[in-house]
């Protein structure tokens, strides 16, 4: 008869994964002892650990998913197929069911007497995951005696504080089915309420997507996706009516994309939203850009650049003309690094012009222009009338194509500073992207002064960060092989971060100053990896070595620097052992 390998012990999981010391388990173990309490729980109970992470360390040891319940992950209405009592009994909670199979929340995932329970209630397939006791009693209690009625939890918040402000009047017809639902349902209700969340938590977008079985809600925080709520079947088209016709949009065009515009009164102050739909199988689906002012940090010494970094990107910016490029993915906070530029160089003595696709946020003292393509106000087009505008400092929302590209050029060389966006992955290939874009070299290497790259990094909840030590790996890959025994931080992962273990970002920004030698290098086309050798002799570091510092002053943790400024070389590796393991 063959045995398995060993599954470990709790205290050995957590101490493999670096979420406490020998010491302070062989404390837990003799308090243990003594109480004849469970491990796990004396160790959340003593701050040690969160219960995150004492989920992942028993699901790590059981060979199970592991989950901490939170609002979004729990369809409320199925605790009604099993009923409370039994709920309570069998220490489970119904989370969504997908077709037949029913995914439950248990304390014990591996009892065969339970799910053969839960099969016969259902009549689903049972998909068990773990979760602990308390938390799962905090559900049930939650959801229980029909407080999951959403219509009565949105009903009850008429006096959501958000108001729409400058609405048109829309044209009166006769009252549709459609009409009836949103004046005979609090679909109001729900809309404010997804605004009013995402403000609150300082989102950057909500998505409103059709599915199945209605309607996800979903919004975006530090650059990652969050279910918010689930809406029954039936309601989606009412709520998409509702966003389309505060944003001024036609609510009877459902074939081709549309675009709008809502500016609401929320939390005291105005807001932006930038509304977009496109239609999908299922229905239409609506994306909100939410432009808050608030969360806008326009002073260069808050975005997180280091003190020498910052020395020599405003080196960059006092030149007399010249052009700046700002390069990184889209969402990695290019804008506002050119806002924030702008407002380090504006003064009554300047005429500054930026051109914008769209424009995001309305600054004082400076003229902003949006692109509109459908009617031809391109980049290009909208430069060359700025250059007759007698500019002395010009934005460019991004380079996109050959045309931008060579009228900017030729705006730095004719005494102006301009300011651009590029797409590319670190400071120096910001060089080759303009030579693919036929910008002669001799012109680049006179217009060019600087490239700033950058990325957003999540930063470490304060309320649940914990010391840790990486892996082998996990160092080798950050530059830092020789730190095995040192220790850094990350977050275990709380209520107030949504057990995420982050709670707000930091840029990470990788500075390329043009100096005579690489302006040389330039000019003779030299390829990357000669000019990114140049500009590492003179001591600027690379992306990754940027975020590692900022890892090291325990802003951030090694594996979220390693992901956010992971290169192309890195992803095709990637991409290859998937494929490899698929074979």
């Amino acid at each position: 008869m063959s045995v398995g390998p060993r599954r470990p012990r709790i205290g050995e999981a957590l101490l493999e994964q670096g979420s406490l010391s020998q010491d302070q388990l062989e404390r837990a173990l003799t308090q243990q002892r003594s109480t004849g309490r469970l491990l796990g729980e004396l160790l959340v109970d003593d701050g040690i650990i969160t219960s995150q992470t004492l989920v992942q360390a028993l699901a790590r040891c059981l060979g199970v998913r592991g989950c901490q319940l939170r609002h979004g992950l729990i369809d409320p209405l199925l605790l009604a197929l099993i009923g409370e009592e039994e709920a309570e009994r069998l220490h489970v909670i119904p989370m969504f069911k997908v077709h037949d199979v029913l995914t439950v929340a248990m304390v014990e995932p591996q009892s065969l007497p339970t799910v053969d329970r839960l099969k016969q209630l259902t009549g689903c397939r049972i998909r068990p995951v773990l979760a602990l006791d308390a938390n799962i009693r905090e559900f049930i209690k939650k959801y229980s005696g029909g407080d999951a009625s959403v219509d009565s939890f949105l009903a009850s918040l008429a006096d959501s504080d958000v108001e729409v402000v400058e609405r048109e009047k829309v044209d009166e017809g006769p009252v549709t089915d459609l009409d009836e639902m949103v004046a005979g349902s609090p679909i109001v209700n729900l809309v404010n309420v997804a605004l009013l969340t995402a403000i609150r938590e300082g989102a950057s977008d909500v998505h409103i997507e059709p599915d199945r079985n209605g309607t996800r809600v979903r919004y975006r925080v530090d650059g990652m996706l969050r279910d918010l709520m689930k809406p029954p079947a039936g309601m989606h088209a009412a709520i998409t009516s509702r966003v389309k016709v505060i944003s001024k949009m036609d609510i009877a065009e459902k074939r081709l994309p549309q675009e709008g515009r809502i500016r609401i009164v929320a939390e005291g102050r105005e807001i932006d939203l930038r509304v977009s739909s496109i239609p999908t199988l299922l229905g239409e689906k609506l994306v909100m850009r939410v432009l808050d002012k608030a969360n806008l940090q326009v002073r260069m010494e808050d975005l997180g650049f280091r003190v020498e970094a910052l020395i020599t990107f405003r080196q960059i910016l006092d030149q007399p003309h010249g052009l700046v490029l700002v390069t990184g993915p889209t969402g990695s906070g290019k804008t506002t690094t050119l806002y924030s530029a702008l407002e380090l160089l504006r003064s009554s003595e300047r005429n500054i012009v930026t051109v914008e696709d769209p424009v995001e946020y309305q600054l004082d003292g400076i003229n902003q222009i949006p692109v509109h393509e459908s009617i031809g106000m391109t980049f290009a087009r909208a430069l060359r009338s700025i250059l007759r505008q007698d500019p002395d400092i010009i934005m460019v929302g991004e380079i996109r194509d050959e045309e931008t590209a060579r009228v900017a050029v030729q705006a730095a060389l004719t005494g102006h500073v301009v300011l651009a966006t590029l797409h590319t992955n670190d400071a120096v290939g910001a060089v080759a992207r303009l030579l693919d874009m036929n910008i002669e070299s001799y012109l680049l290497s006179s217009a060019l002064n600087g490239v700033v790259a950058q990325r957003l990094a999540r930063t470490i909840c304060s309320g649940c960060v914990t010391k840790y030590f990486p892996s082998e790996r996990v160092l080798f890959d950050a530059g830092l092989s020789e730190m095995t025994g040192r220790a850094f931080a990350k977050g275990g992962g709380c209520q107030q971060c949504h057990n995420s273990g982050f709670q707000g970002r930091v840029g990470i920004y990788e500075v390329m100053e043009v100096t005579p030698e690489i302006r040389q290098l330039i000019h003779q086309a030299a390829p990357s990896h000669v000019l990114r050798a140049n500009v590492k002799q003179h001591g600027s570091l690379a992306l990754r070595e940027e975020g590692v510092l900022v890892a090291m002053d325990n802003k951030t943790s090694l594996e979220e620097i390693l992901r956010v400024t992971r290169s192309d070389d890195e992803l095709i590796e990637a991409i290859d052992g998937v494929d490899r393991g698929a074979a």
